[in-house]
């Protein structure tokens, strides 16, 4: 074994033992209230509990929801479930389904009077909270027949292993625990102008807004930004992103660049290279954003309904009390080993309060399992954070995984990466005759060899179900010449990966023909 290998074989031996030697821990057994304590309900923290319970712990958890700005709060489940990933799903598909009932026309379906077809928003956010609040209710009653001792207070730490609890009525509970799981999350960052907090509101109050959202600015291009962007649009409702400097930062950068062009052919503007100095409530109860363009100094602004912060996260570390149990954090976040161990031996973290990780649910699940399965079942098994597929549900969505093509080119030169790309038309698209300008595949791979597959990317319909897929045969080892002796299922979009003949290098134009040579 290496250095490294030998010091992760002592960490992992580490996290099925408290700090004290065998003896001592056999001869109080009863010292502490729980084998394991996790603090935070979200996807992560539950994952996590639930696995430690089926490997025979005693464990609690601890959940609280700090209400917004604007009074939004919800129940146990996290971001994911409450106002993230599911209700963004939700209204992606309420977007997109609007989008299909226009196209029926073409398709020889008589729809009376299409113009008029438009949805209601109370009603859209009505449904969406109703599968939400099933949910929250499925997850209170799995946590009691699987055992888990659930608390609805905020957790904080007295000392390494004692955690208080502060209940909803202002009573404290102290429990005290073996071993102790943080796996609070994020919540949105407001950006410090004036009116940003009396007057903006972030995705976790979109989901509830008990009113049409109207004419909106979306403030941040990220992943969340765009993907809010683009169902309100096509919802019926005008977005206008405002960019400070890069389109979906950490992904690659040409696919990040169509992404927002698609956008913008779908009638949703750019304010690139633009920061907002000030919101105001003009005297007829919208709002007046101050915003200018940082390159030229050139100021401009806007009245609009709803302004939407979509500018990052902030890992909630600060009610923690992380001092009285000596954990080092992070810039906001906290600081792990490749066991998911901070620098206190029993105290852990997973999910997107840990620094320099993927911040997806399906990461900090697998992470939460593996890691109750390391403190309670025997394992040794560690979470591999490489190859980590993930979708942007844009309204034309994005999925990717492995290396963006400038990353896998810095990493291992330009002259030993060979890009394959491709345009391509989905059947679909020709008889309502949609835009297929932006439907796009690339594999990075290596040049040399059978090319092992360093990233695949995908622009087009039900990204995430195409990549998801591949993501496997990635994670396995995939090469070009595996790829290209696959024969594809057509006509599907997911074929097209599989007829990538064309590479940048060669110059020549990767858009198609014809679907069927």
């Amino acid at each position: 074994m290496s250095d490294g290998e030998n010091e992760l074989e002592e960490q992992l031996e580490k996290t099925t033992l408290d700090d004290d030697s065998g003896e001592e821990e056999e001869e109080n057994e009863d010292e502490y209230d729980y084998d394991l304590i996790v603090i935070g309900g979200g996807s992560g923290g539950l994952a996590c509990a639930k696995e430690a319970v089926a490997n025979g712990a005693k464990v609690a958890c601890l959940d609280y929801v700090k209400p917004t700005p604007l009074g939004t709060k919800w129940g146990i489940g996290g971001t994911c479930v409450n106002v993230g990933c599911i209700p963004k799903k939700l209204m992606h598909q309420a977007s997109l389904l609007g989008e299909s009932i226009h196209e029926a026309t073409a398709y020889g379906w008589e729809i009376p009077n299409k113009e008029a077809i438009k949805p209601k928003w109370e009603n859209l956010v009505q449904a969406v909270q109703n599968h939400i609040k099933s949910v929250n209710w499925v997850t209170r009653v799995d946590l009691r027949d699987k055992k888990v001792e659930y608390i609805n207070g905020a957790g904080s730490f007295k000392d390494p292993h004692t955690v208080v609890a502060k209940m909803k009525n202002g009573s404290e509970r102290t429990l005290t625990g073996r071993n102790v799981v943080i796996a609070v999350g994020g919540r949105p960052r407001y950006p410090d102008i004036p009116g940003a907090v009396e007057y903006g509101i972030t995705s976790d109050d979109l989901f509830s807004l008990d009113k049409e959202p109207g004419k909106t600015l979306v403030v941040g291009a990220g992943y969340i930004g765009l993907e809010c962007a683009g169902f309100l649009k096509g919802l019926g409702y005008d977005a206008t992103v405002m960019v400070r400097s890069i389109v979906l930062r950490g992904f690659d950068q040409q696919m990040a660049n169509m992404v927002a062009d698609s956008m913008v052919e779908r009638g949703i503007p750019f304010l690139h290279k633009t920061i907002p100095k000030s919101v105001e409530k003009t005297q007829d109860g919208r709002l007046l954003v101050k915003y200018v363009n940082t390159e030229t100094q050139e100021e401009g602004s806007d009245v609009y309904d709803t302004v939407l912060w979509a500018i990052g996260r902030k890992g909630l570390v600060d009610d923690l009390n992380l001092g009285a149990a000596g954990i080092e954090v992070k810039a906001d976040k906290i600081a792990v080993n490749e066991a998911e161990q901070t620098n206190v031996p029993h105290i852990f973290a997973v999910g997107d309060i840990i620094h320099g990780r993927p911040e997806l649910t399906p990461v900090a699940i697998h992470a939460g399992r593996l890691l109750a399965r390391r403190l309670f079942g025997g394992s040794k098994q560690i979470m591999d954070y490489t190859d980590v597929a993930t979708t942007v549900f844009s309204p034309l969505e994005y999925a990717c995984v492995g290396m963006a093509e400038e990353d896998a080119i810095q990493k291992f030169g330009e002259d030993n990466i060979e890009v394959f790309h491709g345009f391509y038309k989905p059947t679909e698209f020709f008889i309502p005759q949609k835009s297929v300008r932006y439907c796009y595949v690339k594999a990075v791979a290596e040049r040399s060899g059978d090319q092992k597959v360093l990233g695949l990317h995908y622009l087009g319909p039900v990204a995430g179900e195409v990549i998801q897929g591949f993501a496997a045969a990635v994670k396995s080892g995939l090469t070009m010449k595996i790829l290209l002796n696959t024969v594809g299922i057509h006509p599907t979009t997911a074929e097209e990966f599989t007829r990538l003949a064309i590479t940048k290098r060669s110059g020549l134009d990767p858009t198609p023909a014809s679907c069927c040579s």
